[in-house]
């Protein structure tokens, strides 16, 4: 299988359902007390874009596109518009939202990620797909311009020379989701007034 590195219609994806799924196994003893094991260390993300559908157009859309990825064959880009940045929804993404590492005087690669934090607890969230042109990088909170890359097909940012010790290295970026088709079937409900509709097109996140 490949990846197919093109995003799914933004105009469609603004009317997805879905977000993170977690599996976590329950079991209930015999006193009435719970035993709970997380079964999955990372959350994995599912969508039903057939919400986005609205015209013709944008059905004729979807079906080009899902046969473009031979159904569940191949994974795209995703928009989630409900998280989509390195920051707030409000806010532009900055180069100092999200420590991605710690300078050590040789390493010259960091992967970029994106921490969830409440209370004590927080998450980080590996990032493999940034938006090209959107990565902002500061070293101890000054801005880089220059001097680093980054791979926009693994999140990858790499320095022509490695950042001092105890360097804060930070990014700021907006990042789509790597997901598939979750079938290989479109029921496409045939309408003379509404000229189609697909009860559901579920997508899945690809984690490797």
């Amino acid at each position: 299988m490949a990846f197919h590195e093109v995003r799914f219609p933004d105009d469609i994806s603004r009317g997805a359902r879905g977000g993170p799924e977690r599996r976590t196994q329950i079991v209930e003893l015999a006193s009435g007390d719970e035993e709970r094991n997380a079964s999955w260390a990372n959350s994995r993300r599912r969508y039903d874009v057939a919400y986005g559908i609205r015209r013709a157009d944008d059905l004729a859309a979807v079906v080009a596109f899902f046969e473009a990825r031979n159904g569940r064959l191949h994974g795209f880009r995703f928009k989630d518009w409900a998280d989509y940045k390195s920051c707030l929804p409000s806010a532009a993404p900055a180069a100092t939202d999200q420590l991605i590492g710690t300078g050590d005087g040789s390493t010259e690669v960091f992967q970029l990620v994106k921490r969830y934090s409440s209370g004590a607890q927080s998450w980080t969230r590996t990032i493999t797909k940034p938006v090209a042109g959107s990565v902002r990088i500061a070293l101890a909170g000054t801005p880089n311009l220059s001097g680093w890359t980054v791979d926009t097909a693994t999140g990858l940012v790499t320095f022509n020379t490695a950042p001092g010790v105890s360097v804060a290295v930070t990014a700021g970026f907006e990042f789509d989701v790597a997901v598939r088709f979750d079938t290989d079937l479109l029921d496409i409900t045939l309408d003379v007034e509404r000229l189609g509709s697909i009860t559901s097109i579920p997508l899945v996140e690809i984690r490797r």
